[in-house]
């Protein structure tokens, strides 16, 4: 029986498309082993507002020259999760499904206590998860033993859970040694991420490309119909 795995890093409150990784495969696994990257989606992302596109970012500390991994990336402001409920706040409580969820995202950003932004951005995955009946097996990348080497690490990954399908976002083709895959008899697939339809979303021109929350408090349990890794007649419970 066919076996399919995805391996990405930690982001916080991520897009669509992240949830439709998790959603499309058997086993899930946050690569937090990697290097923390600044001004990238680990630790922020954009939501909608009158003014534009609004920026939550969870304040880190970066040591040196950014030397550090994911999982060791500590949060330094606890004030953070207050500051971005109260402005998702302002900015959904007029959208159409937001008292669906409020409860649900009040109560997880006043309990966001974490030392590191993995422990968050975890939180955050699997409420959204819960949210849309995603039940695919999340697991950290520590719980493996990890070889040097980008495309090395996956194909091996793969074979420690047994799977022969792996799936990966379109810009992994910049870096992927797919000859290795092949060798090993893996099949490699790269997610697809257009045509995605349009929903009503407030505050025009459109975009895509803004935290699923954006996608949650518009349109509710109609969100998978949205998505791609769902049935065209499955919606989300509440």
């Amino acid at each position: 029986m066919s076996k399919s795995l995805a391996v990405i890093q930690s982001f916080y409150i991520p897009w669509k498309g992240y949830f439709d990784i998790i959603n499309s495969v058997d086993q899930f696994i946050l690569f937090d082993d990697m290097q923390y990257t600044k001004r990238s989606w680990i630790n922020r992302n954009q939501i909608k507002t009158p003014q534009g596109l609004h920026w939550l970012t969870i304040p880190v500390q970066v040591k040196g020259r950014c030397q550090q991994s994911i999982k060791d990336t500590r949060i330094v402001n606890a004030d953070w999760s207050l500051n971005h409920w109260e402005t998702i706040q302002r900015n959904y409580t007029q959208a159409a499904h937001f008292k669906q969820y409020k409860e649900i995202f009040e109560a997880l950003y006043s309990s966001c206590a974490d030392t590191y932004i993995s422990q968050i951005n975890l939180r955050f995955i699997k409420t959204i998860c819960a949210i849309l009946n995603i039940s695919t097996p999340i697991s950290w990348s520590t719980n493996y033993s990890l070889l040097p080497g980008k495309t090395e690490r996956l194909v091996d990954l793969c074979e420690q859970v047994g799977a022969d399908v792996y799936l990966t976002g379109p810009a992994a083709q910049n870096y992927i040694q797919e000859e290795l895959f092949r060798e090993a008899g893996i099949e490699l697939r790269y997610m697809d991420y257009t045509g995605y339809p349009e929903y009503p979303q407030a505050y025009p021109p459109f975009v895509h490309e803004v935290s699923i929350l954006d996608l949650l408090f518009n349109t509710g349990r109609a969100a998978p119909s949205y998505m791609k890794s769902f049935p065209d007649d499955v919606n989300a419970p509440a």
